[in-house]
């Protein structure tokens, strides 16, 4: 009997996007089943892939590309894209994201990393772009950040203006913030009609030991001295502007969850706002098997993020679940899986796993296809 599958992952981070990753897993799958009706529905929780998982999942999504400032001031190519006109966003939905802009990804392999100068400029950039093309609605993906600026380097390319004791503009980054004395506002761009919303897959709070320096300043190369500075900094910044510093998410993205706050835009769990807005519930209803992934599945993974959800979309709807990961950790509870597949495992290491993700992402669609096929 012939299944109708539905293949939705999220990016396997570091080593292949999320479309790439469907792709490799039909191909896996229709290795074994040739039979079988696949549809791609690539997934995003609002980092790294994102406006990708967009543009392939949403019938006539537009790429536009975009030049911005990057993380370390030089040109980036980057890329947002226009979702068709709704009754609720007459003129398209635009959809921008940090990582392809603003993210960690930009500084290299392994990133040149700048815990105090790198900034969210380029993301403003994006966003201003869309607005200039009239737009009714905003969603903005935050993962993936490479600085701890607040947002201030965002709300700069959108009109805002922060100075120092002496009326001088502040340089970017947190190095910034550590001496900012004073916001303008007055031109910062209005949000567009059918508002801002935010997707984020963390809840931290802009301050203190959860917060953005605490929690996501050593990713970004800041050392146990520069935590408490950067975490001034920040709360520098937190005086000058009207928003909940212990809001959920306003730490996220190096504290760009609390600039974009400030803006009025509004935060929300990542995977399940780009599941409604790619109509994750339909596709699901419509399968007889859902195939989704991960780079890392483990215990918190449960927590928002996209095979969690994608799964408790198709438990709702009674449809069987295949999960792909990277590696299934030992902490990791994967007993709602009808079947399961690891790259390490079939690769015979995560390093080779890591090195040619997309020739073990065709095992493992492999593998979960034998493996309903004899259900």
């Amino acid at each position: 009997m012939a299944h109708t599958v539905l293949i939705a992952p999220d990016s396997f981070k570091g080593t292949i996007g999320a479309a790439a990753a469907a792709e490799a897993l039909a191909v896996g799958w229709t290795r074994e089943r040739p039979d079988d009706p696949v549809r791609l529905m690539p997934m995003a929780d609002g980092g790294e892939g994102t406006v990708d998982a967009f543009a392939a999942a949403v019938p006539a999504a537009r790429r536009i590309p975009v030049t911005v400032s990057g993380p370390e001031g030089t040109p980036v190519e980057a890329s947002w894209v226009l979702l068709p006109p709704t009754p609720d966003a007459p003129d398209g939905t635009a959809v921008v994201e940090l990582a392809n802009t603003s993210g960690i990804e930009l500084l290299g392999t392994p990133p040149r990393l700048r815990p105090f100068d790198a900034h969210t400029r380029g993301f403003g950039e994006a966003i201003a772009a869309a607005l200039d093309h009239g737009v009714s609605r905003l969603v903005l993906g935050i993962g993936s950040s490479s600085s701890t600026d607040g947002g201030a380097g965002m709300l700069i390319a959108l009109g805002a203006r922060f100075t120092d004791a002496e009326g001088r503009a502040i340089a970017d980054g947190a190095r910034g913030l550590a001496r900012v004395a004073a916001a303008d506002l007055s031109e910062l761009a209005p949000l567009p009609p059918g508002g801002v919303t935010v997707l984020s897959d963390v809840t931290n709070p802009l301050l203190g030991r959860r917060g953005a320096a605490a929690v996501f300043g050593p990713q970004k190369g800041a050392g146990v001295d520069d935590v408490p500075v950067l975490d001034a900094a920040l709360a520098r910044l937190a005086t000058l502007l009207e928003a909940d510093t212990d809001a959920a998410g306003a730490g996220a993205a190096g504290g760009t969850g609390f600039g974009l706050l400030a803006w009025g835009a509004r935060l929300v769990p990542g995977s399940a706002a780009v599941a409604e807005l790619v109509g994750l519930h339909a596709a699901v209803a419509a399968a007889s098997v859902v195939v989704t992934g991960e780079g890392s599945y483990d215990g918190q993974s449960a927590a928002g993020k996209v095979p969690a959800h994608v799964g408790a979309v198709a438990a709702s709807a009674g449809v069987p679940v295949g999960l792909v990961a990277g590696r299934i950790a030992a902490d990791a509870d994967a007993s709602g899986f009808a079947a399961t597949a690891s790259l390490t495992d079939l690769a015979g290491s995560g390093e080779a796993a890591m090195a040619d993700a997309a020739r073990w992402l065709v095992e493992a669609g492999a593998q979960l296809a034998r493996a309903f096929g004899a259900r």
